[in-house]
């Protein structure tokens, strides 16, 4: 994009975005939500995204009808235009955690740091992926979390909203934020991670058996610190409820050379992902371009 478009998108984006953010935020939660729901699940199937998202469950569910594509179609732009009315709301999240997700697994995410940390925590871009730090907040872990900055800068405020605890640091993507991220764990303090996009300087693994570059960050620092991976499921049961459940923390197997156990890390934890999705497969991101073109 040249400088000119910038200077002439970027202030427009910023301002539809922030009065989208304002208006979700007059909005109760349950509101928001199905504002979101009600928006996307019309506007969604116009953007070239739709077709993006069609081709990868093609992809992926080659025995699935047009019907049924369609249905999952829908239900990723509802859970999608749920999850962007819910950001507006992190704070009545926190507050209402009780009542709006259940939490299974928390003594595994706590014994990963019983013996003084670090520790990894990996999900994916599924239901309201925002619920993995607050959900941890919750039972009184503080993560930390690395997060890509929008390309508009005029938007980065919002971006500092998804802080879930005074004391998480957020770690933009880059050299910067990988310096962070290695001075953070060497303290001992635990990191969250989205594992499932695309990462081109990644490693290749499958995903849907299909070739996918995934990032091996997350396991080459778990073999580096000796430390557990755990794994957190997030999943949407009905408008604003969710359950979260944390999985018991592994480690990274020294097997052989480091190459080999990351890689066998990596595929283990893909083959967990794509579990979750085929169950849910309406609540994952699949507007991203995943795979290779063609294969």
């Amino acid at each position: 994009m040249s400088t000119l478009t910038k200077r002439l998108l970027f202030p427009l984006e910023a301002a539809g975005a922030l009065a989208a953010y304002g208006l979700m935020r007059l909005l109760p939660i349950d509101a928001a939500s199905e504002l979101g729901a009600a928006v996307l699940s019309r506007v969604g199937p116009l953007l070239r995204l739709h077709k993006i998202a069609r081709a990868n469950l093609e992809r992926a569910f080659p025995d699935k009808d047009h019907a049924e594509i369609d249905r999952i179609l829908d239900g990723m732009w509802r859970n999608l235009g749920r999850t962007a009315g819910e950001f507006a709301h992190i704070r009545t999240l926190l507050r209402e955690m009780d009542s709006r997700v259940e939490i299974i697994g928390a003594e595994h995410a706590l014994a990963a740091m019983a013996t003084g940390g670090p520790a990894i925590y990996v999900s994916g871009h599924i239901a309201n992926w925002e619920l993995m730090p607050l959900a941890a907040a919750h039972v009184g872990l503080v993560i930390d979390a690395v997060y890509r900055a929008p390309d508009n800068p005029l938007i980065a405020s919002l971006y500092d909203k998804r802080k879930p605890h005074p004391d998480a640091t957020m770690f933009p993507k880059g050299s910067a934020g990988a310096r962070g991220v290695m001075g953070a764990l060497k303290r001992g303090r635990p990191l969250g991670l989205l594992i499932d996009q695309k990462m081109n300087d990644g490693i290749e693994a499958r995903f849907f058996g299909r070739r996918a570059m995934t990032t091996p960050a997350f396991a080459q620092l778990a073999r580096r610190f000796d430390c557990p991976i755990v794994a957190v499921r997030i999943e949407r049961l009905e408008g604003v409820r969710f359950r979260v459940t944390a999985f018991e923390g592994v480690k990274v197997a020294r097997t052989g050379g480091t190459a080999d156990d990351v890689a066998a890390t990596v595929q283990a934890f893909n083959d967990l992902l794509e579990s979750w999705i085929r169950e849910r497969p309406e609540q994952w991101l699949w507007v991203h371009r995943r795979w290779p073109k063609g294969d």
